[in-house]
């Protein structure tokens, strides 16, 4: 008698089938249903207009805060900046104790080393962008020296850039193969690999069939997390698009098993857009999806926002404006 063949391990059959030739894979993608851009949008906006009582509000900024990627990556970033931006991250208020400390805090592959010394025994993870980060206009090899020497230095967690030009030409299999490679070069000979957040640049794609399509060939490729954008451009995460990422990873589960985190990047500042995200997630992934290993904001200002937010429910009243530091 055959094995007993789940649902979950027939799409994992299913989905090898799909990248054994660019032909293949370009089939399955473009196999995808269509996205009803009126209706995804809508939907957005009807979750963006949930409101939550005082309470439970308490809980969303607490949640945000530890589910956020702290982030530094400006050209003149120093060693200095790095550590005040790691002290803050493990102590986002220091006259309250009680305020959860962020997820990770993420910065250039050259500063990793520096962050990795100074979060040592706090739990918060370190991130680095890879791959020629934000363009990631890099041979391969460039590329994957950059993810190990990331890994090397300590990165728990590696945030790479896909080709956007490749991806745009239709070369699938290509983007494809670099993932997985640099999924590969995420991996430690002693402790744990390094997860990998596969970053699209949604707002570079054209459209949001593209945005499935590529949701799809990184999770089948290997990512951790899917992200929407670098924060580098124009249009970076934006509820749609968020939405997009968010049913592709609910559905790839459905399909295989594995459950894959969604992590929107750019242009979320305020205590009010955060809560809308958290919003979003619960009424599409559910509670498995509510923690920071599964999703993340990648932010600089947002945490200034949720602290202030935060006084405000504890006190009855606005902090000054010295009360948050200037990252």
């Amino acid at each position: 008698m055959p094995p007993v063949t789940t649902t979950a391990t027939a799409g994992t059959a299913a989905l090898a089938d799909a990248t054994a030739s660019d032909a293949a894979l370009r089939r399955y993608l473009h196999g995808l249903p269509g996205v009803d851009a009126v209706g995804l949008e809508a939907r957005a906006a009807t979750l963006g207009t949930r409101s939550i009582k005082t309470t439970s509000k308490a809980y969303a900024i607490d949640l945000a805060i530890s589910m956020i990627d702290l982030t530094t990556l400006e050209g003149a970033d120093t060693a200095g900046k790095v550590r005040s931006l790691c002290a803050k991250g493990a102590h986002p208020d220091p006259t309250d104790r009680q305020t959860p400390a962020v997820a990770a805090i993420c910065v250039y592959p050259d500063m990793a080393g520096i962050a990795a010394e100074a979060l040592r025994g706090t739990g918060i993870k370190v991130a680095s962008v890879a791959t020629a980060f934000p363009a990631g206009r890099a041979a391969l090899p460039v590329k994957l020296a950059d993810t190990r020497d990331a890994v090397a230095a300590g990165a728990d967690e590696v945030d790479m850039v896909i080709d956007r030009g490749a991806f745009l030409s239709g070369r699938y299999l290509q983007v494809f193969e670099e993932i997985r490679a640099v999924k590969e070069a995420c991996a430690r000979e002693k402790g744990e690999d390094a997860r990998l957040k596969v970053i699209f640049e949604t707002g570079e794609l054209s459209t949001y069939d593209n945005i499935r399509r590529v949701s799809w060939l990184a999770m089948m490729a290997g990512a951790d997390f899917i992200k929407t954008s670098t924060g580098k451009v124009a249009v970076n995460a934006t509820p749609a698009n968020t939405l997009l990422l968010m049913e592709a990873v609910r559905d790839y589960r459905a399909a295989t098993g594995v459950q894959i985190g969604v992590k929107p990047a750019g242009g979320i500042r305020t205590s009010k857009d955060a809560i809308k995200y958290l919003v979003m997630v619960n009424e599409t992934l559910g509670e498995d999806w509510l923690s920071g290993r599964w999703f993340r904001f990648g932010a600089s200002s947002l945490l200034n926002d949720l602290l202030m937010q935060r006084q405000k429910l504890r006190t009855g009243r606005y902090s000054g404006p010295d009360y948050v530091t200037v990252d």
